[in-house]
């Protein structure tokens, strides 16, 4: 990722916004209370024992999209594809069953992992059944094979049909800067473990085994196991994803430390020799193994698609994005639950979209429509986005910008937001207005080697081009600053997120909500009220892409 140093100025702010007509939030208009009580009773709902966890394919599944088109409809809202509500997502359920431990043979000693303690690990192929056996083990460092920048870990060695053993993250995240030449501290997507699944898959590897780390992974083993364990869903293909790795998983550090410690390495010394430049693969000399069975079911998931169509320039389209699903059931609490509800992340972002299609009801129909996108599949690796991204519904040469919402912040009021990608794009310009507006600031965000712009739905519709948005709620709290901010988070992140105790709480104080919606309603709604295009910045990595999509007109 590019993170543009040179920030725009409020007056090129004004200028950019008041580009062919000023938008409504600058004209004196108030800005429509945002519904607390719906809010509170969508997410009380869709977070609910009784959708399960939302997971795609599952009854609640049925239950969230019946909530989304009677909400939509109930605000006179149009449905988005061809007369459809839906946009179908064909996707595989694969279920692992009778998943052996993996072991590594022709050390000074074997090493097995037991799947969920130590090991998790899947297919995204088609198949009934995977085995790997007596695979050569070769570590090949962070994973990366990166032409442009002459980095390539896989040089020299030929990984087909072996096991490829892979570090997290990016070789630079531990600098204390954004120079290096993966963007330092900050992750790039050569960081992202979907990144090195697809590298090592281009590279034939037949096994591709992530080494978990707490620090640059940006979350713990508790996360890894919760999300890879049970149901997962992948993306369907007319091949059954047969070029894909046949299996992929994490191991986690202990493992890997006794792995590499077996076969007569030092992992410590090999994750440093990894961070260098002209880094070589290290053959292991031992065999991996590895199997197990597969439940598989096709299905079609849905992207939800509503539209509350402009009056002026109904064909050109402002979006709000934000994924339904979350992960069913996983790994249980100590108290034997194992729903994952997926309170804050995301039945928020969900029961803010219609919130926020309340509130521009109300306000009267914009110039431009305004899309409502509740995209599935998020959590299985942006696959609904994903989809939407390839196959848009709405041209994308006809879609102005976007704004998306992903696990919206319950610590309470806050100085500040925390932009995602700062400075990417001129949509910095419309926040810096509603900021204003709301008397608060934004803030780059503090932890860039987390990865989090590669991580939620606004990345799949920014490689297509389209200029989005992504901001989350002020660690800078009104009561406790921002010791008060980091004490949430980590709390959040440690105790419920992606785990069964993510669940509705009455008792949340919903006004920092509410405060970041109202600035998702002023940026939306200026988006939709002015005849201005905004772009990615000079030499941003999508500009080109939105360049050459917007040329015909």
């Amino acid at each position: 990722m590019r993170i543009s140093k040179t920030l725009l100025s409020l007056p090129l702010a004004l200028a950019l916004c008041a580009t062919g007509g000023a938008p409504a939030f600058a004209q004196g208009s108030a800005t429509p209370a945002i519904s607390a009580e719906t809010m509170k009773r969508l997410v009380a709902e869709l977070s609910s024992d009784a959708f399960g966890g939302r997971a795609p394919g599952s009854e609640g599944e049925k239950k969230t999209l019946d909530l989304l088109v009677a909400e939509f409809g109930k605000l006179g809202l149009k449905p988005g594809n061809k007369g459809s509500w839906f946009q179908d997502v064909p996707l595989v359920e694969i279920t692992a069953k009778n998943v052996s431990p993996m072991t590594f043979a022709g050390g000074k000693q074997a090493i097995s992992a037991a799947f969920g303690p130590e090991l998790v690990v899947g297919t995204y192929r088609v198949a009934p059944h995977i085995e790997v056996k007596d695979s050569p083990v070769v570590f090949v460092g962070y994973g990366i094979n990166a032409p442009e920048k002459g980095w390539n870990d896989y040089a020299g060695v030929d990984v087909k049909g072996k096991t490829v053993i892979i570090l997290v993250n990016d070789p630079d995240y531990e600098n204390e800067g954004l120079d290096g030449p993966f963007g330092g501290r900050a992750m790039t997507y050569y960081g992202r473990w979907t990144y090195k699944f697809e590298e090592a898959a281009r590279q034939g590897a037949a096994a591709a085994i992530i080494v978990h780390d707490t620090v640059p992974a940006a979350y713990g083993w508790n996360v890894v196991q919760s999300s890879w364990t049970g149901t997962q869903q992948v993306a369907d293909s007319p091949n059954g994803n047969m070029d894909q790795a046949p299996a992929v998983g994490w191991i986690n550090g202990d493992i890997a430390t006794r792995l590499m410690a077996s076969a007569g390495q030092d992992l410590a010394a090999l994750k440093t020799a990894a961070k260098q430049k002209g880094f070589k693969p290290v053959d292991l000399g031992v065999k991996a193994s590895v199997s197990f069975d597969n439940e598989l079911r096709k299905h079609a998931s849905k992207n939800v698609i509503a539209v509350l169509p402009g009056q002026k320039r109904p064909d050109e389209y402002v979006l709000y994005t934000a994924h339904w699903d979350h992960l069913g059931t996983c790994e249980a609490a100590p108290d034997g639950d194992r729903i994952c509800n997926g309170a804050v992340d995301n039945a928020t972002g969900t029961a803010a979209l219609v919130a926020l299609a309340e509130a521009n009801v109300k306000a009267g129909t914009p110039d431009r429509s305004l899309a409502f996108v509740a995209v599935t599949a998020e959590e299985s690796g942006l696959l609904g986005s994903k989809y939407y991204g390839e196959h848009p519904v709405l041209p994308l040469k006809q879609t102005v910008a976007g704004v998306n919402m992903d696990a919206l912040s319950m610590a309470g009021p806050a100085k500040n937001v925390i932009v995602i990608g700062k400075g990417k794009s001129e949509l910095d310009a419309y926040l810096d207005r509603a900021l204003t507006a709301e008397g608060r600031v934004a803030t780059p965000e503090p932890t860039p080697e987390k990865g989090f712009y590669y991580r939620s739905d606004h990345f799949s519709l920014a490689k297509q081009g389209v200029p989005m948005l992504y901001f989350e709620g002020g660690d800078d709290l009104m009561t406790g600053g921002r010791a008060a901010g980091a004490a949430a988070a980590k709390d959040y992140e440690e105790h419920r997120y992606h785990g069964p105790k993510d669940e509705y709480d009455p008792n949340w104080d919903w006004t920092g909500v509410l405060s970041d919606l109202r600035l998702y309603y002023m940026i939306g709604r200026a988006l939709a009220t002015t005849t201005a295009w905004p772009n990615w910045v000079e030499g941003d990595e999508f500009r080109g892409i939105r360049d050459r999509s917007r040329a015909g007109r």
